[in-house]
């Protein structure tokens, strides 16, 4: 059998749609389950006035199950046999009397028949509707003066419960389960009797509504495309915006709109945001790859005239919208070209960056010092009089006319203005990339002035927000600053910079904290890129490494080496040795070690460490690693011929302290390229 569920609503909000068609279809499965009823596969989506859900192959009945209850001894008092009579709901003569290692036990057979589908769907419904949960809820109606009332996105307008062609009957939030459903609003206004779940869908379509997303997000996408190249165009790929249109339509249809080419003179970020975040509609290119004065809306029906009112109508509408970013772009046009970037600096004094650390101008004159001292250090190979200007101008378009209409666009319009007055283009694109990286997969500044600019900007914010003790906890990061430090880590890595964070973060306990967070969060970063966190662990537990980069080639050295032969057995007698060590200090020798090197396999060891030691020690140095672990990988012969030829807890104290004390020189020698004890395997 097939069943249907349809959830009909006012209109559900489009972010929500496909969450929520999730989530019904997980709380099918799991009162199904619960439940005991067999079916086959289930489908789950929703259209802006309805969620529906239709299982496959639904079994006529759940079956009837057997369960044992162990109760107590049928020599037990009277009163614990009544307990467990009252707990089973079973009379004494029910009762099985079995012969156990303790006697003869009372067990009770609990047999649950099967129920209907029918019957099973009737009471899962309403509870899959009542503990359904929302990002936001409403109550409606006469009974929305109470608290209890029914809450759900929107209103409930009607239940479609239909098993084959059967009407499952059950009530929830005052409505009736029926077969009535809505077509489209306006191509099919008159209620729709569903016949049976499996015309569910056909009987819908024929009603002008298409109950699958991806049907609809197929259409829109396949059109638009039409539509650009009939035009000569081509289509600004967006598929959120294709899913959003998706969810806001039951029977899409795209429509080209053009606008005056006069307003492309807006910055085209501005333009597409408009576009998209304002009136839904798709960006289109020209052959040249620069933005077209054209756009794609989608309407919601199939129009007499062809669309040509709807066209027009968003037509109007784009460029009222177009006409004030328009006006907000060439006041501030006006304020840069009279005063520069500049003009706008004052107004930072009135925002607030945080109550402990001061004002936005407080922090931009903290970046700009520290983007001078990174390029004068040499840290960053950029003038440092290009990174200080940039650095003080980088947040000069948040008191913009612009940037406060359209936040999202914030950087980009300090460069679009930057460049506007003639500022060196490493300024502007400084001003633009300084929030890079602003998530995964983001852009990486690279360039030598907005590298500056965008670690200055990220390393203060981390050391101010660490020092004045509001580090992440948990899962809270209201400051984002995990984000901030993977940024940071991203920069260092791509542009390839040496920098001595310890120096800027300082020493003390904050610094401490700061550091083991950025080891965090690069556990968090290489763990993609297949490098092992106990590896990095290896690395910053020597301690005095703050060169991310040079950790990083370490940490990759290292990895490449313990996961060979000789780095797993020579991790494995560093483990032996390192354990053996740790016991002696516990019972340590009574005499100072013996001169001399022994014989056979310790004197072995004792030249393989006078070889190995100073050769890794000088390509530590000098940043050769993989030197560093071949070096370490010579020792692995006379490690192992050492642990078969003696006896390092020797009878004799002696020979005893002597051979601990070999050991201890392999252990350093180990320590010297990382901490193998924290090493897994």
């Amino acid at each position: 059998m097939k069943f249907l569920l349809e959830l009909g609503s006012e209109e559900i909000p489009a972010r929500m749609q496909a969450a929520a068609a999730e989530q019904l279809k997980t709380r099918f499965v799991d009162a199904m389950k619960a439940a005991g009823l067999a079916h086959g596969a289930v489908t789950a989506d929703a259209t802006p006035r309805r969620l529906w859900l239709i299982a496959d192959d639904v079994a006529a009945a759940s079956e009837g199950s057997a369960e044992e209850v162990k109760g107590p001894a049928a020599t037990a008092p009277a009163q614990a046999i009544e307990g467990f009579l009252k707990k089973t709901g079973l009379a004494r003569e029910q009762l099985e009397e079995r012969e156990t290692p303790k006697g003869i036990v009372l067990f009770a057979v609990l047999r649950r028949e099967g129920r209907t589908a029918a019957d099973i769907l009737a009471e899962a419904i309403p509870q899959i509707v009542t503990g359904f949960a929302w990002p936001k809820s409403m109550r409606w109606g006469a009974p929305s003066q109470s608290t209890a009332s029914p809450r759900w996105v929107r209103p409930l307008t009607g239940i479609v419960a239909l098993l084959d062609g059967e009407v499952v009957p059950c009530s929830v939030h005052g409505l009736t389960s029926g077969r009535e459903t809505r077509g489209h609003r306006v191509h099919a206004p008159e209620p729709i009797s569903i016949t049976s779940a499996a015309s569910y869908a056909d009987q819908l379509r024929a009603a002008h509504v298409l109950v699958s997303s991806a049907e609809r997000q197929q259409i829109i996408a396949t059109r638009a495309a039409e539509l650009a190249g009939e035009a000569g165009l081509a289509l600004i790929p967006d598929q959120g915006l294709v899913a959003e249109n998706a969810g806001l339509t039951e029977w899409p249809v795209p429509l080209l709109g053009r606008f005056d080419p006069d307003f492309l003179s807006v910055p085209r970020e501005v333009i597409v945001l408009t576009m998209r975040t304002n009136q839904k509609y798709f960006a289109l290119s020209d052959a040249a790859g620069a933005l077209a004065p054209a756009f794609i809306c989608v309407a919601n029906l199939e129009a007499t005239d062809g669309g040509a009112a709807i066209v027009n109508g968003n037509q109007r509408v784009l460029s009222a919208r177009l006409s004030d970013a328009r006006f907000f772009w060439e006041q501030d046009l006006a304020t840069v070209r009279t005063g520069g970037l500049e003009a706008f600096l004052p107004k930072l004094n009135d925002i607030v960056f945080h109550e402990k650390l001061g004002t936005l101008a407080d922090k931009v004159e903290r970046v700009a010092a520290l983007a001078r001292w990174l390029c004068e250090s040499g840290a960053v190979p950029a003038d440092p009089a290009l990174a200080e200007k940039a650095a003080r101008l980088a947040k000069a378009d948040l008191v913009s006319a612009t940037v406060g209409e359209f936040p999202e666009v914030q950087g980009l319009i300090g460069r679009y203005l930057a460049l506007a007055i003639g500022e060196d283009a490493a300024v502007a694109d400084a001003i633009r990339d300084h929030y890079k990286p602003a998530g995964q997969g983001d852009d990486v500044p690279t360039a030598p002035v907005s590298v500056a600019v965008a670690l200055s900007d990220k390393l203060d914010t981390l050391t101010g927000f660490f020092r004045e003790n509001m580090p992440p906890t948990g899962s809270k990061d209201p400051f984002a600053l995990r984000r901030q430090a993977l940024g940071v880590l991203s920069i260092l890595q791509a542009a390839i910079i040496r920098l001595p964070l310890r120096s800027l973060i300082g020493e003390g306990a904050i610094g401490d904290q700061l550091m083991d967070f950025f080891a965090d969060r690069l556990k968090v970063q290489q763990r993609e890129a297949g490098v092992r966190h106990d590896l990095i662990d290896a690395v910053f537990a020597l301690g005095g490494e703050d060169d991310l980069v040079r950790l990083l080639a370490r940490v990759k050295a290292l990895q490449a080496f313990v996961e060979t032969e000789d780095g797993t057995n020579l991790l494995a007698g560093y483990k032996r040795a390192a354990n053996i060590l740790k016991a002696a200090e516990k019972d340590p020798p009574p005499a100072p070690p013996a001169s001399g090197r022994g014989e056979g396999s310790e004197a072995a060891l004792a030249d393989a460490l006078d070889s190995a030691l100073p050769q890794a020690k000088a390509a530590v140095a000098d940043e050769r690693f993989t030197d560093a672990m071949a070096a370490l990988a010579a020792l692995r012969s006379p490690v192992d011929g050492f642990f078969e030829g003696v006896m390092v807890n020797d009878s004799d104290p002696a020979i005893r302290a002597r051979r601990l004390a070999l050991l201890a020189r392999f252990r350093d020698a180990v320590h010297g390229v990382a901490d193998f004890s924290r090493i897994e395997g």
